[in-house]
């Protein structure tokens, strides 16, 4: 490669960038939607009229729509992801939305080519006006691997080869790449992101070190640990802090977290862990607390995953709009880029 890597960029290199900008700020939090709406049982119809709602959650003002990237079913993980694939899906809702933020949580750099990773992302970031924040991860499902022909245990090499290789291709005036995923010269890549760049927000360790992570990741996605009371927020925000710690120059980088709630009518319902704390069962007064602790301990932005809940997504989503996301409002200062495709 070359010499000088490309590395995690300050919150100044994503100052145009409408995606990123809708979702993070220093010392506040906004909310996030995960696909897909419904737990898939082996239906398809269990997705129809969902991009109806995303529609509305658009409109609504949540800051962003999270498509996870799971190419294949494993059945001992019982969880299909998001069925369709994140690239595809997202340029599809890019044109049902007009300020969301579209964001893959997230892409498994491991298994796919650079090449391939930055002529999907930058072409819909390019559709969507410049609304794409890239998750990025090595992947946590084993057998997907070898059906790509690749060895599990290699992962966390090739993701780190491959984050550098994606962010030489898409730097303006990129030169030659010399990598163990390939070589390039005298070609460029072709469309070039909206706003001159893609955040890459690293998905947990990524099988990579916490000094990695705090120098090479434009922000942090980690799962949250325990959340029906206070302890698992301050023991995020020790982790936070030490992950900030590490960022070179001290800058601010965004954290995320996420949750899979069911959302009680009840509003006084406790937070209470379900599906062996798989899933957070609580009313809104509950959520809002919990989000208040994240926001106090450094979180920029929260997905919340609704598809648990035994509630009809409309209903969950319109509560969350009405009643929480006043809370903890997305962020205008940056107008998504005209897009006339």
């Amino acid at each position: 490669m070359q010499a000088s890597l490309p590395t995690g960029a300050s919150a100044h290199a994503f100052a145009t960038h409408p995606g990123y900008r809708r979702m993070f700020a220093p010392d506040a939090l906004t909310l996030g939607i995960f696909l897909p709406l419904r737990f898939f049982e082996g239906d398809m119809a269990v997705l129809e009229g969902q991009s109806a709602l995303l529609a509305d959650i658009d409109r609504q003002g949540f800051a962003a729509i999270w498509a996870r990237d799971v190419p294949l079913f494993d059945p001992r993980f019982g969880d299909a992801g998001q069925v369709f694939d994140p690239f595809t899906y997202l340029a599809f809702l890019a044109a049902r939305t007009q300020r969301v933020s579209l964001a893959i949580g997230s892409a498994i750099f491991s298994l796919r080519h650079p090449i391939d990773l930055a002529k999907a992302a930058v072409t819909i970031d390019q559709l969507s006006g410049g609304r794409l924040v890239l998750g990025v991860a090595s992947g946590d499902r084993p057998v997907e691997f070898p059906a790509y022909g690749l060895e599990h245990s290699t992962r966390g090499a090739r993701f780190a080869q491959s984050v550098a290789y994606f962010r030489q291709l898409i730097q303006p005036g990129a030169g030659p790449i010399t990598s163990p995923l390939g070589q390039l010269s005298d070609a460029t890549l072709l469309p070039r992101p909206a706003s001159g760049a893609i955040p890459l927000m690293v998905t947990g360790s990524s099988q990579q070190s916490l000094e990695w992570i705090g120098t090479h990741a434009d922000g942090w996605l980690t799962y949250p640990g325990s959340t029906q009371n206070v302890m698992g927020p301050r023991q995020l925000a020790e982790k936070i802090r030490a992950w900030r710690a590490l960022i070179p120059g001290g800058g601010f980088r965004p954290h995320m977290t996420n949750e899979w709630i069911d959302l009680s009518e009840d509003p006084d319902h406790p937070r209470t862990p379900m599906n062996g704390g798989y899933v957070l069962k609580t009313g809104r007064k509950g959520l809002i607390a919990l989000l208040t602790e994240w926001r106090d301990a450094g979180v920029n932005h929260a997905a919340l995953g609704v598809q648990f809940s035994r509630r009809p997504a409309r209903e969950v989503l319109q509560e969350l709009a009405e009643e929480v996301l006043p809370h903890f409002p997305s962020h205008e200062s940056v107008a998504p880029l005209r897009a006339p495709w």
